[in-house]
């Protein structure tokens, strides 16, 4: 990869070890890749070979990798109405965090949560206390919430909550955030037509130096519609053109981009080909 060539990559496996998904990002054209630190469902997670880790380090420095983004379960709950489910998430997010320092500098990403019912406040506070017990200031991950979509009892489908949840937490500089191009579509920031727009909003309520890592997704949905169902780039909503403009965007080119379409890996090969083109690669 160039020093101008965007990072671009897709959510992977990661049942064969780390080292695996770094080959399975270079066979498919990615210099960047998520995974889920545990089963999407949440559960246990495997123990940390240091070796295979230390094996994807190497890969990734010799291909010139952008940074990776690896996801949380979705069904962490910081800010759930029950006790337990917090817990859950609280000790699931300590223990990945202790699990990242195995590949220091990278991203950590999760759905700030839903308040099922107790409404914002509530929410915001739960998840600010969360956060307050699980990260550590000696951490290497900067830990990114997502932008959400604002379906239903949602926390972060606006960039002021997402700003509030920043703004509580005490080690405030470990936390970024990864922008989700269905999320903040389907949440009412019209990316189609006013994305320069947007991203100056984002810098008033957040700052720009908090935007961490991208999320490439097009929309099934119309704008404003609050539903999160993401389609393939292009085949959406949302449109070609705008992808054009993200990936060659001066604000957002060097960030890491993750896809997160309906596709396999032979379509996800495709999308990355595609998008490398937009941005003049190819």
């Amino acid at each position: 990869m160039t020093a101008s060539a965007i990072s671009l990559g897709c959510h992977l496996s990661s049942s064969a070890g780390f080292a695996a998904m770094g080959e399975t990002a270079l066979a498919i054209g990615a210099t960047t890749f998520a995974f889920f630190t545990r089963n999407p469902r949440g559960g246990n997670a495997k123990a940390v070979d240091p070796d295979d880790a230390a094996a994807l380090r190497a890969l990734m420095e010799e291909h010139g990798f952008g940074k990776l983004v690896a996801h949380a379960p979705y069904t962490l709950n910081l800010c759930s109405a029950k006790p337990d489910v917090i817990e859950f998430a609280r000790r699931s997010m300590a223990d990945d965090l202790q699990r990242m320092e195995y590949l220091p500098g990278n991203y950590y990403n999760f759905h700030p949560g839903s308040h099922v019912g107790q409404g914002i406040e509530e929410g915001i506070r739960l998840i600010v206390d969360g956060l307050n017990q699980v990260l550590f200031p000696e951490q290497a991950t900067t830990v990114l919430l997502e932008t959400m979509a604002g379906k239903g009892s949602e926390v972060g489908g606006t960039f002021e909550e997402l700003a509030r949840i920043i703004d509580g937490v005490r080690e405030d500089q470990l936390l970024g955030v990864c922008l989700d191009t269905c999320h903040v579509w389907d949440g009412g920031y019209d990316i189609r037509e006013h994305l320069d727009d947007v991203l100056s909003e984002f810098d008033r309520t957040i700052g720009l130096e908090r935007l961490k890592a991208l999320h490439l997704n097009d929309s099934k949905n119309p704008l404003a519609s609050h539903k999160d169902r993401h389609e393939k780039i292009g085949k959406g909503t949302i449109g070609g053109e705008t992808f054009s403009a993200v990936v060659t965007h001066p604000l957002l080119r060097n960030l890491p981009m993750i896809l997160e379409t309906p596709n396999e890996l032979d379509g996800y090969a495709a999308e990355i080909s595609l998008l490398r083109q937009l941005a003049g690669e190819a």
